[in-house]
């Protein structure tokens, strides 16, 4: 029996919509352009449409890609891959109250998960209370995580595979900015339900952070009820660029049972630096985010679980051509490094350079 492989392409016609409804009335949400925006303004500066005067905004994206990749001469051939499809509501409660959610279907329907849903109460630009599921702020990458804003198809390793972006979890934190002319200054501080056993009881057989997304339960009650501090401050000058300090810990282990201590309270904790810019001579734009996480590992444990990793990522795009209403460029790939150290055991993962043409 031969097998056809067929794909289907549905191109879903306007006109039914244009006769329910008036398309003048359908328009995109204005954003504020006239100020600096941070990493930390990434969960509201996305793409949206609303319909007349209702309050409510919708937008999204979706990200699919076609690769053919081989090892060793051996190759699977063609392959189409359906990455995500990422929904996003906002709405506009009051003048000072605002709720925003990301939904995200992650490769078709095999992952489907609120990566954000918070309510925002604006008291002060230095003062603001958010509280839902919150995107907890490590890195630049977490919070700024849009296919679309970035120039590569695969996430950075670091993020991903030692970092857990995306990482999310129920909690409440404060935030705030300040403007001073040319600069803008920025802190973050939440508390979370955090990190489980997983970190170092996993399928991986390594310490690997993002085990933990695999626990549904972390949405409605913490593991051993520790709180887990996810804290940042940025800067940001409008001809320099934007630095970012964060850091993120708290204990991971069950360590009582019914009133019973069972083990010492163990802690993961994470800092990172994040640094953009772009020349002004050549528009070279620049993206980094390095970081360190420590992990206390019991000693019964091999040295495959490290007790100390260290990676980053750095993205270099080089527009070649700028047209007026287009913009056609060659970018560099990204670097990744992945480093797990214990008793000087050294893993790493390398993204060779590349030449990408894309025309956006």
């Amino acid at each position: 029996m031969k097998i056809v492989p067929t794909i289907l392409f549905f191109f879903i016609s306007n006109i039914v919509a244009q006769a329910q409804i008036d398309t003048t009335l359908i328009r995109r949400a204005k954003k504020d352009t006239t100020r600096l925006l941070l990493n930390m303004d990434a969960v509201y500066n996305r793409p949206f449409l609303s319909v007349g005067k209702l309050p409510v905004a919708l937008g999204g994206y979706v990200k699919a890609n076609w690769q053919h990749m081989g090892t060793s001469g051996v190759s699977e051939g063609h392959q189409f891959q359906m990455r995500r499809l990422t929904v996003f509501i906002a709405s506009s409660i009051s003048r000072r109250i605002k709720f925003l959610s990301e939904i995200e279907f992650e490769d078709g329907t095999k992952e489907i998960n609120i990566e954000f849903a918070s309510v925002d109460f604006e008291f002060h630009p230095l003062l603001n209370l958010r509280g839902g599921v919150v995107l907890n702020p490590i890195g630049a990458f977490n919070q700024n995580h849009d296919g679309p804003k970035w120039e590569f198809i695969d996430r950075p390793v670091s993020a991903t595979q030692m970092l857990p972006a995306t990482w999310s979890n129920v909690g409440f934190g404060i935030y705030g900015k300040k403007y001073n002319k040319d600069w803008v200054y920025a802190y973050e501080l939440y508390l979370t339900n955090g990190f489980d056993d997983q970190i170092i009881s996993n399928a991986q057989n390594k310490t690997f952070l993002p085990a933990s997304k695999l626990n549904p339960n972390r949405f409605e009650e913490s593991f051993n009820g520790e709180p887990l501090l996810t804290t940042k401050v940025a800067v940001r000058n409008k001809k320099i660029g934007e630095l970012g300090l964060s850091y993120m810990g708290g204990v991971y282990n069950k360590f009582q049972e019914d009133g019973f201590f069972i083990d010492k309270k163990r802690r993961v904790d994470a800092w990172a630096v994040d640094f953009k810019t772009t020349l002004a001579l050549t528009k070279t734009y620049f993206v980094t985010e390095w970081a360190l996480v420590r992990v206390d590992v019991p000693d019964t444990y091999t040295q495959q679980y490290g007790k100390k990793q260290v990676g980053g990522f750095l993205d270099v795009v080089q527009p070649i051509i700028r047209p007026k209403r287009k913009s056609l460029g060659h970018r560099l790939n990204a670097l990744a490094i992945t480093w797990a150290d214990q008793s000087g055991h050294v893993c790493w993962a390398h993204l060779p350079p590349r030449l990408v043409t894309q025309s956006p």
